[in-house]
């Protein structure tokens, strides 16, 4: 999937800089809009698919939010710590972040908000953190802890790199991880709104 998305940009990349002009890509992409609403309508249906969460969301009570809470501060603070190196403004640094991880979702998100370049910095940003998430997923199972490894993987962690999580952690971190990726994909189009337009 990661290897899809690089591809996919590349293409992109390529297709802005020559100024290529296929009808059907200009139809699509005149019309972003519709697309983001096709994204949150695949949110939907990733929280309807998992049977029974409502019961096992009792099972582990006040409990299953303190992991996407979590992750939501930290990546907020890193989006204030960012924006003082790179320039950018608050609202802009942790609209940024505030992606979690879902790189398709915030980018198209952010890029409507502000623009094409920032929509691509969020873009990448995200992707970044969904790649790194492979690599230190193994290393903080070993050297911290299970439920730690949820942390870089934000609100991939109930897709894209749960199959590192089943490998590499046990049992109840993967029904945790599956809650979080659930809550925290919820919460990104809300974050990203909020901190662009409040911070």
């Amino acid at each position: 999937m990661v290897y899809c998305a690089m591809i996919a940009l590349f293409f992109g990349v390529i297709y802005g800089v020559y100024g290529f002009d296929i009808h059907f890509i200009s139809y699509i992409t005149s019309r972003s809009n519709f697309i983001l609403y096709c994204l949150m309508f695949l949110v939907g249906i990733s929280i309807g698919l998992h049977k029974g969460i409502l019961n096992d969301l009792k099972k582990y009570h006040l409990k299953v939010f303190i992991i996407p809470f979590g992750i939501v501060v930290g990546s907020i603070i890193g989006g204030i710590f960012c924006s003082w190196i790179t320039g950018f403004t608050l609202g802009e640094s942790t609209a940024v972040v505030s992606g979690l991880g879902w790189y398709s979702l915030s980018g198209v998100t952010v890029g409507k908000l502000a623009g094409a370049e920032l929509g691509s910095i969020t873009f990448l940003s995200n992707l970044m953190r969904e790649i790194f998430s492979f690599f230190l997923i193994p290393v903080v199972a070993k050297y911290l802890n299970f439920y730690s490894c949820i942390a870089p993987a934000g609100a991939t962690s109930e897709d894209t790199t749960l199959p590192m999580m089943i490998k590499y952690t046990n049992e109840e971190t993967v029904v945790l991880s599956v809650f979080n990726g659930i809550i925290c994909s919820a919460l990104v189009p809300i974050l990203i709104s909020f901190c662009y337009n409040n911070m």
